[in-house]
């Protein structure tokens, strides 16, 4: 368009109104497309726009008329480029989103469930299942000193029982620092710092230099309970023992068998029925339909000297469990080893769990 034809003095009223006919142009004009909106501001805006030919012609405007038509043309300049600025950020904005959640056009499609690692399952299960009894959890450092590891727990220096685990130590001058044997180091810290009654299960991942194998491995998990209280008795222990096996097996049957532990004393080892009714059944319980799942005992009165805790007035039971082995029999999974592979193959058959 050109508007030198125009005579200013006869004809400002009628380009006052093309004026206003393009900014309700300007303000009707939409767009989801960068392209067209470029196209929109050079023809409104650029060198060789409408707006540009307007104010070529200002100096043609009487003086007193100069005040009316210059208000319409920044009328209309602002229209423009509002309406540019509001369509480049929506445009902007929906690039953005599409980054973050893809093309929002796009048909909707199920989300792949993501795979839950069986120990991570069964951790949670045996948390779930003592939190409902009201046990809380307590955590721990992985890299522990000798103190809260052995001799806290009535493992003094040179005792034999030390040997019954193979240790990873870190630093051994001026004392001892070591990858933790077994979540009980947590147990310890926990009585330091809390008074009784105690209630607490210690779920972790515990370290002992080990041959790796189908059924061991130098890394594993382990979850330990602790109960202190007055008058906790061994009936106390099998009571509670006996409503895990039922909630986290379906098994009703259990059996306690004397056994030797440092920090407990009696100490037992548990076994549940499990029955022989698959081939499967004869082979992982030898024949006997018995099945060893975790360590068990009253807590010994010099484990709770060593906490600050007065054996004559306190008494408490203590159990422990490899998590692994655990999951071993709930999936019936053979090898050790495959929760630590990374397998997706393996993984993916949890998918499904919450």
């Amino acid at each position: 368009m050109r508007l030198n034809f125009y005579k200013f003095a006869a004809h400002l009223e009628v380009m006052i109104d093309q004026i206003k006919n393009y900014i309700k142009e300007a303000e009707a004009f939409t767009s989801e497309k960068l392209d067209e909106v470029e196209a929109f501001r050079i023809k409104f805006l650029g060198k060789k726009g409408i707006l540009n030919e307007f104010f070529a012609e200002f100096k043609n405007v009487p003086n007193e008329q100069k005040k009316e038509f210059g208000q319409s043309i920044n009328q209309l300049k602002q229209t423009a480029q509002a309406k540019v600025d509001e369509l480049k950020l929506k445009i902007e904005s929906q690039k953005d989103e599409a980054g973050i959640y893809g093309d929002l056009t796009r048909s909707a499609q199920p989300s792949e469930i993501g795979a839950r690692h069986p120990i991570s399952i069964v951790k949670n299960q045996i948390i779930e299942i003592f939190a409902n009894i009201g046990f809380n959890v307590s955590e721990g450092p992985e890299i522990e000193d000798d103190w809260h590891n052995f001799t806290a727990l009535n493992l003094p220096e040179y005792h034999p029982a030390r040997d019954m685990q193979d240790t990873f130590f870190i630093q051994t001058n001026p004392e001892d620092i070591l990858l933790r044997t077994h979540t009980s180091s947590v147990q310890v810290r926990y009585m330091e710092n809390n008074q009784p009654p105690i209630r607490t299960i210690s779920p972790g991942r515990v370290f002992r230099n080990e041959d790796i194998s189908a059924r061991s491995h130098c890394i594993f998990h382990q979850v330990e309970g602790l109960y202190i209280d007055k008058n906790v008795s061994f009936a106390d222990l099998k009571q509670t023992l006996l409503y895990f096996t039922k909630q986290l097996f379906g098994k009703s049957k259990i059996r306690l068998r004397p056994s030797y532990f440092p920090f407990t004393e009696p100490s037992a080892e548990v076994d549940i029925y499990w029955g022989l009714e698959t081939e499967t059944d004869y082979r992982i319980t030898k024949g006997t339909g018995w099945l060893e799942i975790m360590g068990c005992g009253m807590v010994d009165p010099n484990v709770l000297k060593n906490c600050n805790i007065d054996p004559n007035t306190y008494s408490g039971f203590a159990f422990g469990m490899g998590i692994e082995r655990i999951a071993m029999l709930l999936y019936q999974i053979g090898d050790i080893r495959m929760f630590y592979e990374n397998d997706l193959r393996f993984l993916k058959q949890f998918k499904s769990v919450v």
